[in-house]
């Protein structure tokens, strides 16, 4: 990925723990490569297909002087995300922030912190089998949509489908979303319940009835196994009632266990339930 370069953009600001620092302020660099495609701004000498870096100094500089923060992990945190979010091209920010008069009370060049974050391509399983089910799906993909940090990016047709695991219960209308996100899988999973609880989801019974269920399936093509959250999702090559939507919208992305897309995946499940 081409990467547009800022180099040590001094700003004076007021970040810092002690009431001197944020009274009287002091001195801050900024160092900040932004990695997206420019080569259709290459190739049309166009301002409009790139970034503005110009634009971005003055961004960087009015955010850091506005913003007051105690430590520079979180200017640093915050600034970044103001980035990704005030300029949709760019698909990744490493950020340095400096603060040569840190008050430490030894000889030292300066301090400062590095940290690099992107949006993330994440495919989600959605579902629900409960009261007005179309309704239910509708409302989580809308309060999806209003989270700053998620962008719906595509949207499956909804099948109607028979329960998988639990049989007693009503037939499940189920989908899958792609989206794009700032969010870490840990955050977005705290999201995605935050969202079934608004719309009355409870957890009685595994794999029960739900008025809807939201799953991370993939993101990017991550592989994370920990006691709440396995990614990608467990027994999904088994689940034809997501890898057909899952197909609809990504059938050519590839599972990075198993080493096939998904709709290699449907076909050899397809053939099995034959």
């Amino acid at each position: 990925m081409d990467k547009i370069c800022i180099r040590r953009l001094e700003v004076y600001a007021y970040h810092g723990v002690y009431e001197e620092e944020k009274r009287l302020g002091q001195k801050f660099y900024i160092t900040a490569e932004l990695e997206l495609d420019t080569r259709k701004a290459g190739v049309t000498d166009d301002l409009q297909a790139s970034v503005n870096y110009g634009e971005v100094c003055q961004r960087m500089a009015e955010w850091t002087k506005k913003n007051r923060r105690k430590l520079i992990e979180a200017a640093a945190e915050d600034l970044a995300r103001y980035l990704l979010l005030q300029y949709p091209m760019v698909r990744k920010v490493t950020l340095e922030l400096e603060k040569p008069g840190a008050p430490v009370p030894y000889a030292f060049d300066t301090v400062l912190i590095r940290i690099a974050r992107s949006r993330h391509r994440v495919l989600l399983g959605i579902g629900s089998n409960l009261g007005d089910r179309q309704m239910n799906l509708a409302a989580a993909i809308q309060l999806l949509d209003t989270v700053p940090d998620v962008k719906v990016l595509k949207r499956s047709p909804f099948y109607e489908t028979a329960p998988y695991g639990y049989t007693d219960q009503p037939a499940f209308i189920n989908g899958c979303l792609e989206i794009e996100t700032l969010y870490t899988p840990e955050e977005l999973l705290v999201l995605l319940h935050d969202i079934e609880h608004k719309l009355g989801r409870t957890r009685e019974i595994h794999w029960g009835p739900r008025t809807v269920d939201l799953d991370i399936l993939f993101y990017d093509d991550l592989i994370l196994d920990t006691p709440d959250l396995q990614i990608p999702h467990i027994d999904l090559a088994n689940r034809e009632f997501v890898l057909k939507p899952l197909s609809d919208i990504a059938g050519t992305f590839r599972h990075p266990l198993l080493n096939q897309t998904v709709n290699e995946l449907l076909a050899v499940l397809k053939k099995k339930n034959k």
